[in-house]
């Protein structure tokens, strides 16, 4: 295994470690009785790797509680027989498999309960269903508290843009379907989802184009004339440069060129929107107030500019870029030599690049 990064080693390990304190907590003040060793064992599937099929809430609930019937079953039709133990967990794990709840902490749930089970069901069951039940809603809390998504496959996930569309990347490459037959093909289905396989795919794809780009630099393609504004500029003007120069971004620098910021056009809309819910106006005559150079104070530039875009030098690679301008990304990307801007590459920028490089290997 690759080595860990520090953020994921704090999040699986206090995730963990708080996950089944409170559960625990949690089963004891209603008279479940305490943790079971088992229920360790799922903590490390939810909360250190969250995105594995074998960690998601179904294969967590369902494979435990399972495991633990299969086990109560087969040591009441075989009491007292030594076979029994190795019985339940084999038929625990093809009830698992069978209801695609496959979940390897089921095995030893299994084995717990045929060891030791007291026959009392309901003392049995409780802290397993409750258990597993409680892990997996504090799980899901905490993974979306530190910024992962849990349950992992969540269907009719709405894109970037909010639509169902996927974006431009996912949708040139295998289909859903086939990825899932090359999954089972090669019996990873348990070990790897869809969805892992297509990011996967994406990132080699991705990663391969990059290849493909390498000889190109962001001064190859980057506009080096630039058209700039400072800070004070009045929206007017920001306004009348987007109408004219038919741009969407234009950077904002001082007076030693120095970049301080991008304002998009979007930029514009989002600060006319703004107004128009606080002015109780509408839209356009918030948009049209917005640019009116004739204002006591019109509003500047770097009122509105975003500062945190990502900057890039002269001397990145172009095949850098395709993560940055992707879809969802930035819509253009300062080139920066120390403080100074020296450029700009924008979408177009790069989908010529591409276009252009295209070219030449097909005419190799």
């Amino acid at each position: 295994m690759a080595g860990p990064r520090a953020v994921d080693v704090g999040r699986a390990g206090l995730g963990a470690g708080l996950g089944l304190l409170l559960a625990g907590l949690a089963l004891r003040s209603s008279g479940l009785g305490w943790l079971i060793a088992p229920l360790g064992a799922s903590a490390v599937l939810v909360f250190a790797v969250p995105n594995s099929p074998l960690a998601q809430p179904w294969s967590v609930v369902v494979g435990n509680t399972l495991s633990a019937l299969v086990a109560l079953a087969v040591i009441t039709a075989l009491p007292h027989v030594d076979w029994a133990v190795p019985l339940a967990v084999g038929l625990a794990i093809g009830i698992m498999l069978a209801a695609r709840a496959l979940h390897p902490p089921g095995g030893a749930v299994a084995l717990l309960v045929s060891l030791g089970a007291s026959g009392d069901f309901a003392a049995t069951m409780g802290p397993i269903l409750a258990g597993s039940c409680l892990l997996v809603g504090i799980g899901v809390l905490w993974n979306r508290a530190v910024g992962r998504v849990y349950p992992f496959r969540q269907p009719a996930q709405l894109g970037p843009h909010g639509t169902h569309d996927p974006t431009p990347e996912e949708r040139i490459g295998l289909d859903p379907s086939d990825l899932a037959a090359i999954l089972e093909e090669y019996r990873q289905s348990a070990n790897l989802g869809v969805a892992d396989l297509a990011r996967l795919v994406g990132a080699a794809e991705q990663a391969a184009a990059a290849r493909r780009m390498e000889g190109f630099t962001a001064a190859d393609i980057m506009s080096r004339d630039l058209v700039t504004v400072g800070p004070q500029a009045p929206l007017a003007q920001v306004a009348d440069l987007f109408r004219k120069r038919g741009f969407t971004s234009l950077p904002v620098v001082a007076e030693d060129d120095r970049l301080l910021g991008l304002i998009f056009q979007i930029d514009l809309i989002r600060r006319a929107r703004e107004d128009a819910f606080r002015q109780h106006k509408s839209l356009i005559s918030a948009l049209a107030r917005l640019i009116d150079n004739h204002r006591a104070k019109p509003p500047k530039a770097g009122e509105i500019m975003e500062t945190g875009v990502p900057q890039i030098s002269p001397e990145t690679p172009v095949g850098a870029l395709l993560p940055l301008l992707a879809d969802g990304g930035a819509e253009a990307v300062p080139v920066v030599d120390g403080p100074r801007i020296v450029g700009i590459v924008t979408r177009t920028d790069l989908v010529s690049a591409l276009a252009q490089r295209l070219a030449l290997v097909q005419a190799v």
